[in-house]
């Protein structure tokens, strides 16, 4: 039934003018992007990241050809049987390139492999002994069958028609042996998405997994190479060229060189490039969501693909966006996250969406490739600030927070895959994936970052955390021996007055260590930490202390940590930033708990809490006497 229907259609449609064919494919391409919400959008996301140079009015004026031709190569599959010799032989022509190859081919003696990209009128290949005055020797094109039975024996019979063979890709693969052995062609339509079983290299700068099926023939048969495709010259109308290729020296090397030629194609040429079938999901091979954060595959092309590129790095990519947490202290402790993330997915190019205030200090940092500055929260167009970064097309949305305004911005931003945690009675419904938090997990006696660690290992991060402290450049040098030392201390604390060390016992631990040695105190923090620091400052030396209070950024509060001997703080975001540039550190805690949001670098540090207080916190800061910080401070100066 469905073939009687399928050649019914085909003779019918053979019969109408080119030009009412070309209105069919213009109507029904206009449909495909318009209505195939989910295909328009893997559509122009493939040509955001292929050509990130190009503007958005230029990707969609090819995705809208792209979507038009691939209803053409269709309509060229449905009539082409029906169509007469005469027709196809006005409709396309050989280059000069092909019977320059099938001459030479005939002199050397040698096989020919031909490479056939996914170009929407590749079917007029089946055509080239037709328009060829010479004979043409045996050639075979290994294809992939379909799954109806009766359709695909009529399919093959009717592209068989002018001599080339078609070789399935299930069971063909010995025929395309004999062909090559006794001298003749094969051409293979090389493919960028070949699961498990191909080899994982780049193509057009992304991750993607090729079949080496043509890079194995190469090694076995040393055949001629070329490039095969049609080059359009209007609706329904190509010139097929043969561009040869240099022969590659292996396997791998054959993937690589086909990839790049294809690359180069389409950079260059934006015919051909609208020709190409975008609509495919070419580059998926990774995206399986418990593997996400790293590279897995049977046959690993990586380092291969770096030195025949001449490559220092892969190329980053694959576009990871993380939600970075609203609080400093918690944007700190996920830094060793990322910087795990970038090793284990070293194609991946992290963006993060952050607070505005934040971006200079993570841009100090460097540990991502770009940042988007959240919109305020009581701006009316906050959700469509988020809905204008669809057009960015992320692969894989993160969130390190666990609100329902984090989930709708994630939605708004559309990445195929969001990724959060789950806890219990928390459903997170605008996230494709989730982790959730197993039931045995008590987080009072775990760490915030090892936490995010078991939510990261869930969707395939593999390497090791690595807790060293960042090394950042500052104009000021490292803390010196010699003269007086530097202390920074941290007074204030952003969003808890309970976790606030009382102005009296920073005064009682200025004087005592200005008695001591010879220290600096510098009183670091926002504006709304002055009213502390200035009462600090009313009970000590003004000579040695220094209120920089609401006076420094955050970037140059970490350009002068580095140059301090030690630095002395509440539970705070400016603590965090010390310990993670590994200045040595005394950290007060009280009503909060270090277990889960103490300093985590390895950097030199001490956790004081009160003498009767629980390891995970609940006692007033106050119960910390200074007497006691003063001789830790001693030891960890001298030291």
């Amino acid at each position: 039934m469905l073939k009687s229907l399928i050649i019914l259609l085909g003779r019918n449609l053979a019969k109408c003018p080119r030009p009412w064919l070309q209105k069919i494919c213009q109507l029904l391409g206009w449909g495909i992007y318009t209505f195939l919400y989910k295909r328009r959008r893997l559509l122009l996301a493939n040509l955001h990241h292929a050509f990130p140079e190009k503007d958005h009015a230029w990707i969609e004026r090819i995705a809208k050809k792209s979507c038009e031709r691939t209803i053409e190569m269709g309509m060229l599959n449905l009539i082409s049987p029906f169509l007469a010799d005469s027709t196809l032989q006005s409709w396309f022509k050989v280059a000069p390139t092909v019977q320059a190859t099938l001459e030479q081919m005939r002199s050397t003696q040698r096989p020919v492999l031909l490479l056939i990209p996914h170009f929407s009128l590749m079917e007029a290949l089946t055509v080239t002994p037709l328009l060829l005055d010479a004979d043409v020797p045996h050639t075979g094109i290994i294809y992939r069958p379909l799954k109806n039975r009766t359709l695909e024996n009529w399919v093959k019979q009717s592209r068989e028609r002018f001599g080339i063979q078609l070789l399935s890709r299930r069971n063909g693969f010995i025929s395309a042996l004999s062909i090559l052995r006794e001298g003749g062609v094969v051409g293979i339509l090389f493919d960028q998405n070949s699961g498990e079983q191909g080899v994982l290299t780049t193509c057009m700068r992304r991750i993607a997994s090729c079949t080496e099926l043509p890079g194995m023939l190469v090694e076995k048969f040393q055949p001629m190479v070329g490039a095969f495709y049609p080059q359009r010259d209007g609706f329904l109308q190509a010139t097929l060229h043969i561009e040869p290729l240099e022969t590659p020296a292996d396997s791998l090397t054959t993937v690589f060189t086909i990839n790049n030629w294809l690359y180069n194609k389409l950079k260059t040429d934006t015919s051909l490039c609208a020709d190409w079938l975008w609509l495919h999901d070419r580059w998926r091979t990774q995206d399986r969501y418990r593997q996400r954060f790293c590279l897995r595959a049977k046959r690993m092309g990586i380092e291969q693909t770096l030195a025949f590129n001449q490559w220092d790095a892969l190329p980053r990519t694959t576009r990871f966006w993380l939600r970075m947490p609203n609080w400093l202290g918690d944007i700190v402790m996920a830094l060793p996250l990322i910087r795990a993330l970038r090793c284990s997915r070293p194609d991946a190019a992290i963006t993060l969406l952050v607070q505005p205030h934040f971006i200079p200090l993570l841009e100090k940092f460097g540990i991502a490739e770009a940042m988007i500055a959240l919109p305020q929260k009581k701006s009316l167009r906050y959700f469509t600030a988020f809905k204008a970064l669809r057009k960015e097309y992320p692969d894989v949305h993160i969130l390190l927070t666990n609100s329902l305004r984090g989930d709708l911005e994630a939605k708004c931003v559309g990445a195929p895959q969001r990724f959060g945690m789950q806890r219990p009675h928390k459903p997170r419904k605008w996230l494709t994936h989730t982790w959730q938090l197993p039931k045995d997990l008590d987080e009072t006696k775990l760490h915030q970052t090892k936490v995010w660690e078991q939510y990261f290992r869930y969707f395939g991060l593999q390497v090791s955390i690595d807790l060293t402290p960042f090394s950042i450049q500052t104009p000021l040098p490292s803390a010196a021996i010699d003269g007086p030392s530097r202390i920074a201390l941290f007074c204030g604390s952003e969003n808890s007055p309970e976790k606030r060390w009382p102005i009296q016992h920073w005064q009682h631990l200025i004087r005592r260590l200005s008695a001591q040695t010879q220290c600096e105190f510098h009183l670091l923090g926002t504006a709304k930490d002055r009213a502390i620091t200035t009462g600090i400052i009313a009970g000590c030396p003004h000579a040695t202390v220094f209120d920089k209070a609401g006076q420094t950024s955050l970037v140059e509060v970490a350009d002068f940590l580095p140059s301090c001997r030690l630095a002395i703080g509440n539970d705070s975001g400016g603590m965090h930033i010390a310990n993670a540039l590994g200045v040595p550190l005394i950290a007060l805690y009280g009503p909060t708990n270090p277990i889960r949001t103490g300093p985590i670098f390895t950097a030199p540090h001490t956790i004081l809490q009160p003498d009767s207080c629980s390891p995970t916190g609940g006692s007033p800061i106050e119960q910390i006497h200074p007497q006691k910080v003063v001789e830790i401070a001693l030891h960890m100066i001298k030291n």
